[in-house]
């Protein structure tokens, strides 16, 4: 796009932010490619950032222009250029990575090396009068042979998360503590990570000179457009096509002006175009800003037409992206990525404890372990050695056979501990009889607690020790989560609270869970609770990402979780106003909530769990959790009607069992036949439980009488 150098407009004329921010309440709106906006919200955040972006971007601009990083002839295309070779690394974040095969990740990159090479056999879309400015990079790419700390690798990185989906421009998959990964060296990798991206956004990445943090530098994209992705017309891999023109300088080809005409892509020989395209056009195109001649280049891999269109980038877009790559990325030109190591023959690594999770309900468990051969000789035993805290170390013995870069998971031997919170330790030793010759890579702790079963809880959270004994914090993200207050509470001086109103990772979720519990041998329980809560946005609008709570019950110890309690928006809050500052609630602002457990009567190793799901709304707070059970006497449940105690002093409780839905009245007449006492019962407000005080009557015989709908039943009782 020749001409306007108006870059500011790239900027001002954004419309659809992507990152999610209830401090600046935006939300999203539908956007194909999050890099323009990810750049914005970095702009709010810095505003400096603008007018030095806009300065390099202006020097950069000149200087390729100048040719001062290569040679501008006119033969771009030449086949005697120098290639790149960029180590790529993927990180497939996602509740369920192995979905995503090696082989779709190999079909990925041929897509990119293709398309970068200008080699794609759809090439042949490339309209005649757009040829002569068909464009051929010398860049190209490899998956990544060995790890920045030199193990063999296959490239292809996957982590389990908990996240079902990422705000697209938050970089919350390239975070640990926002459940995704973190980068490998970017000065050494072209990092790529996949994962499932909230809305229609199909990828975002870094522009060299954004002034980014240099650990998120890289692309992401959707496992939707991955090559055969479920994403119609989006599924043949060009959205990393595209995103890698960002990671190497290019912008959007219609220069992201809102359609003004006004807007630069920075390239000179892209036509002018006033807005992205959809779908996949034929024949010339034009538009408001093109309205003739070869009309717009719909075709290129920075618009947004369907996969099938995008068939080429400009001699002018390579000149930029190969300038970019050796004035900002040059280091990934001499990274020893691509190169394989020199392998160890024996080299197991622990890649992960798979269970025990770190809630136990029994002392005695089973954990399960996955490794890894690392080594250049077929892995066919291996000892795999654990521990608890300090105790005796017990040894499994696998057999096997495993060739390099595979991976098992196994169940081991049974192992026992005593209550209180402990450390299991595993690592592996001995593979194939012989020393590991890279003990870095074979060891893992894990944090693990048992305690017994309890039949009932009552909590304030008033003791200093947080999480109380027997209850345990699960933080996916290690970033914020449940925390003890103090000053604050519906009773007491203390309660929980888990910060929304700081934790923008929408969608995250924090469990704060219980002890173990039983509910054998019990006739009634119930959980009640006290809580707070408010939102920034406030509660009128409709809103798909609001802070939610929920009360999660496991009967397999927290291997699956059912939903009794979820509530949010209005149903959640105890102050309906917006509240734009941190919400501390007023003594006045809690609300006791109640749950019938009797769907889990006689069950044994319950875990109860109180979920926090971020909605970057505004915080919730927890106090006077009680768990009550109750146990019927024999007699009234066989009579289900009883006065206690009998013989009596003065007063006297009237229960009954089940709960009656037709009581009426109770009452109270002496041996004379004559009403002392009576209690009306309005229908629906009917309950198990009624007292009647006697002390001030003589001593002698009486009767209560139970009145129902349909009949009256009558006891007797002695006063002394």
């Amino acid at each position: 796009m020749p001409g306007r150098f108006l870059f500011h407009l790239l900027i001002l004329f954004f419309v659809s932010p992507v990152v999610v921010s209830a401090q600046q309440v935006s939300r999203v709106i539908q956007e194909q490619c999050a890099t323009m906006q990810r750049l914005q919200v970095q702009f709010e955040r810095n505003p400096d950032l603008r007018k030095k972006f806009e300065q390099e971007t202006a020097r950069f601009t000149n200087a390729v222009k100048r040719g001062a990083y290569r040679e501008l002839d006119s033969d771009t295309n030449a086949t005697s250029k120098t290639t790149y070779i960029i180590p790529v690394v993927f990180h497939i974040v996602s509740t369920n990575p192995d979905n995503i095969t090696d082989a779709t990740i190999q079909a990925q990159m041929d897509v990119l090396n293709r398309d970068f090479a200008g080699i794609n056999e759809d090439t042949t879309r490339v309209p005649a009068y757009f040829k002569p400015l068909f464009g051929r990079s010398a860049i190209q790419f490899c998956l990544a042979q060995q790890t920045p700390s030199g193990e063999g690798t296959s490239g292809i990185e996957r982590i389990k998360t908990t996240k079902t989906s990422f705000v697209a421009g938050s970089d919350a998959e390239r975070r640990i503590s926002t459940g995704g990964v973190g980068s490998w060296d970017t000065k050494r990798y072209y990092n790529v990570w996949v994962c499932n991206l909230s809305s229609s956004v199909l990828g975002y990445s870094t522009l060299p000179n954004d002034a980014g943090a240099s650990d998120l530098q890289g692309s992401t994209i959707d496992t939707r457009s991955l090559p055969g992705g479920s994403l119609t017309n989006y599924n043949s891999g060009k959205t990393l096509t595209h995103e890698t023109g960002h990671f190497f300088n290019l912008l959007h080809i219609w220069g992201d002006d809102g359609g003004d005409c006004t807007g630069s892509d920075l390239i000179d020989d892209t036509p002018n175009q006033a807005d992205a395209s959809k779908n996949c056009a034929s024949g010339i195109k034009t538009d408001a800003c093109t309205t003739g001649g070869n009309g717009i280049m719909y075709q290129n891999y920075m618009d947004y037409s369907f996969d099938s269109c995008l068939v080429m980038f400009t001699r002018q877009q390579v000149v930029r992206m190969e300038s970019a790559l050796l004035a900002y990325r040059s280091s990934l030109t001499t990274s020893n990525g691509c190169t394989q190591p020199v392998l160890k023959k024996f080299d197991a690594r622990l890649a992960s404890i798979d269970q025990p999770s770190q809630r136990l309900c029994s002392s005695s468990f089973t954990p399960a372990v996955s490794f890894e051969n690392r080594g250049s000789q077929i892995l066919t035993s291996l000892d795999i050695n654990m521990r608890i805290d300090s105790g005796s170390i017990k040894t499994y013995n696998w057999k096997g056979s495993l060739a390099y870069l595979a991976k098992v998971t196994i169940p081991l031997t049974n192992i026992t501990t005593d209550t209180g919170i402990h450390t299991l330790t595993i690592y592996v030793t001995n593979p194939n009889n012989n020393a590991d010759e890279n003990i870095i890579n074979d060891t893992i702790s894990a944090r693990v607690q048992f305690y017994n079963a309890v039949a009932s809880v009552s909590e304030g959270f008033e003791a200093n020790t947080f999480p109380p004994t027997g209850w345990d914090i699960v933080n996916p993200d290690n970033f914020i989560t449940w925390k003890r207050v103090n000053g604050i509470s519906k009773s007491g001086s203390s309660s929980v609270m888990i910060e929304n109103f700081n934790y923008n990772t929408v969608g995250q979720k924090d469990d704060l869970l219980m002890p173990t519990v039983t509910l054998q041998k019990i006739d009634t329980a119930f959980l009640s609770f006290q809580v707070a809560a408010a939102t920034y946005s406030g509660v009128s609008g409709n809103s798909s990402a609001w802070d939610t709570l929920e009360v999660l019950v496991s009967t397999d110890c927290g291997l699956t979780y059912t939903s009794i309690y979820k509530k949010f928006g209005r149903d959640l809050v105890t102050r309906t106003a917006p509240t734009t500052s941190t919400f501390i609630p007023g003594t006045t602002e809690w609300r006791k909530d109640s749950i019938n457990l009797v769907n889990y009567l006689g069950k044994d190793n319950l875990l109860i769990a109180f979920r926090n799901t971020t909605g970057y709304e505004n915080n919730v707070y927890l106090d006077d959790v009680n768990l009550r059970t109750v146990v019927v006497n024999p007699n009234l449940k066989r009579r289900g009607f009883m006065v206690t105690p009998n013989p009596t002093n003065g007063i006297i409780a009237v229960q009954f069992y089940p709960q009656p839905s037709d009581l009426r009245a109770l009452q109270v007449y002496n041996i004379a036949g004559q009403k002392l006492l009576e209690i009306d019962v309005e229908a629906g407000q009917e309950n198990n439980y009624y007292q009647f005080n006697l002390s001030k009557y003589a001593p002698g015989t009486y009767v209560v009488r139970a009145v129902f709908t349909d009949r009256v039943v009558t006891t007797k009782i002695l006063k002394f």
